[in-house]
């Protein structure tokens, strides 16, 4: 009886067993791998219709993005930086690119629009697939031990997590930068003053052999297990034959002289105020709203560039909306501006009535905008002490670790100044003082504000007026020659702006283009030259006076 029991229980394991085996035979096992497989492909999915169901929702297109330029002709101000942008890049023989600039003034866009425009040009080298890559040097991350450089590109040692297959068997995995994937076309690097001191030091490297040549201590050449393209990358490099334009708001003696040296350097200018006042009213325009002429003169006023006043357009016409009006009003501006806190800078013009001791001169600044430099000049009965207000004395200059303190030499050429005038004037410089003032506090050379100095001086002493309509650059000599200064073009068209219609610079500066300006450019030889040109006929001759011992 037991034993038929037992029998029966042994048959019934049997059935079973074979059951079991039969159903995994018909449904095999999913291993671990298999199942987490499985839940990660589902997780996968899950994701993919959640990122299409948020991209389904968009808010309405920022101002910014509707006023973007489409085309060269649509960005504002910087034809010459332009013009050159597309005699660099939109030929048979491309090159890289610089672009300096103060911000919001074209760079970004300019550089958007120099591929698409030279894929278009006879003769070049760019395929139409050709790419635009874009990075942001600010932000560009980088790795001293090369783990990660998403710029020049880097190598997936086996040790790393997830290495994969390749990485089991002890093959290193090279991973492309911005450099190759630029391969063919254009790597744009924004501010590219701020990148990492050894990734510009790579980058020049590249630029140099047109390829990327990766390293890592696992791989061997000899190891039969790493596929023939990773041997290709590592023997041969990856290709990166692109041409480079960067942006930077930085001047151009903060950035390496070697990668300068293979470069073309254009200089965006900042936006003058009839420039801002046509982007304040092509913003309205396509933002649907009516900006009258003379308000968008308010709201130039008030801002720096272009980026600027779309932002301000933009708020002031939400402004507008918020009253059901299509028109933005001068309220809505002023709202706009007392709420941003904004500043007040209109562009200095010249003086509508002339005044003792009052001479306008030019300087350039540092982003390389030329501006008229007011000075005033005062004599009192003293003894030969003066006074020289409203001037940057020292200014901190450099970036990237190198940085210098430049000291202004405006009380060097004063000391010159008055040695001649002590040959040219009635004065007895021994018993009076006077005082310089440059009003708005900028930083000033010295030598190029020499004639100025000089003749606001000449015209406080002998009470004489000068000709208000007149600016004038130049360094002023001992023996009374005007030497010649830089930046000439930038400072004449300053003057130009302000309203001169006379400008007098150094002879050796003179080009024929300049009598093109839409003012009188005087080239002169010596101080006599000045005197007569900004007195009437006054010369040395007639009021020279050996000074007294």
């Amino acid at each position: 009886m037991l034993t038929n029991v037992l029998l029966s229980i042994m048959i019934g394991i049997s059935v079973i067993t074979l059951f079991f085996l039969f159903s995994q035979r018909r449904s095999p096992t999913v291993s671990k791998e298999g199942r987490q497989c499985n839940y990660m492909s589902k997780h996968s999915s899950k994701e993919i219709a959640r990122l299409e169901s948020l991209r389904k929702v968009s808010l309405n297109v920022p101002l910014a993005e509707k006023t973007r330029p489409k085309d060269f002709s649509e960005i504002i101000g910087q034809e010459g930086g332009l013009e050159t942008l597309e005699a660099a890049l939109c030929g048979p023989n491309p090159q890289h690119v610089i672009i300096y600039g103060p911000p919001g003034v074209g760079k970004t866009a300019a550089a958007r629009l120099a591929l698409e425009k030279a894929k278009k040009s006879p003769g070049t080298p760019f395929l139409p697939d050709a790419k635009m890559i874009e990075v942001d040097g600010a932000t560009s991350r980088f790795d001293e031990r090369g783990i990660a450089d998403p710029l020049l590109g880097s190598v997936h040692d086996p040790i790393y997590q997830g290495a994969g297959a390749y990485g089991q068997a002890g093959v290193p995995q090279p991973k492309e930068g911005a450099v190759s994937k630029a391969h063919g076309g254009v790597l744009f690097i924004d501010e590219i003053g701020e990148l990492h001191p050894i990734q510009l030091n790579k980058l020049l490297k590249v630029l140099e052999d047109r390829k990327v040549m990766l390293e890592s201590s696992y791989y061997q050449e000899e190891n039969p297990e790493i596929p023939k393209h990773i041997h290709d990358i590592f023997q041969n490099g990856l290709p990166a034959d692109f041409r480079l334009i960067a942006a930077t708001t930085r001047s151009p003696h903060e950035l390496p002289p070697a990668l300068r040296s293979r470069c073309v350097e254009i200089f965006f200018r900042s936006l003058h105020s009839h420039e801002l006042e046509q982007i304040a009213i092509n913003s309205a325009e396509r933002s649907g709203f009516h900006l009258d002429p003379s308000e968008a003169s308010v709201v130039a006023s008030y801002a720096s560039n272009g980026r600027e006043i779309v932002n301000m357009i933009q708020l002031a016409a939400g402004m507008a909306q918020q009253s059901s009006r299509n028109t933005i009003s001068r309220r809505d501006l002023d709202r706009v501006i007392q709420q941003g806190h904004y500043t007040p800078h209109p562009e200095r013009q010249m003086p509508k009535t002339p005044r003792v001791g009052h001479v306008t001169g030019l300087c350039v600044g540092q982003g390389g905008e030329g501006s008229i430099l007011p000075l005033d000049a005062a004599v009192f009965p003293g003894c030969g002490n003066y006074v020289i207000s409203g001037i940057v004395e020292e200014e901190e200059m450099g970036g990237q670790g190198h940085k210098i303190r430049r000291r202004s030499m405006a009380k060097n050429s004063a000391e010159n100044v008055i040695s001649v005038l002590r040959r040219c004037t009635n004065a007895d410089w021994s018993k009076l003082d006077f005082h310089l003032s440059f009003p708005g506090g900028i930083p000033v050379d010295g030598p190029s504000a020499g004639i100025t100095m000089a003749t606001a001086l000449y015209s406080a002493v002998e009470e004489k007026l000068p000709d208000n309509h007149i600016a004038m650059t130049g360094e002023l000599s001992l023996c009374g020659d005007v030497l010649p200064v830089g930046g000439v073009t930038e400072k004449i068209e300053a003057a130009v702006r302000a309203g001169a219609q006379k400008v007098l610079i150094p002879r050796d500066n003179w080009q024929d283009h300049y009598m093109e300006f839409a003012a009188e450019i005087v080239p002169v030889d010596t101080f006599e030259d000045v005197l007569h040109q900004t007195f009437g006929g006054t010369t040395i001759s007639q009021t020279t006076v050996v000074s007294v011992s």
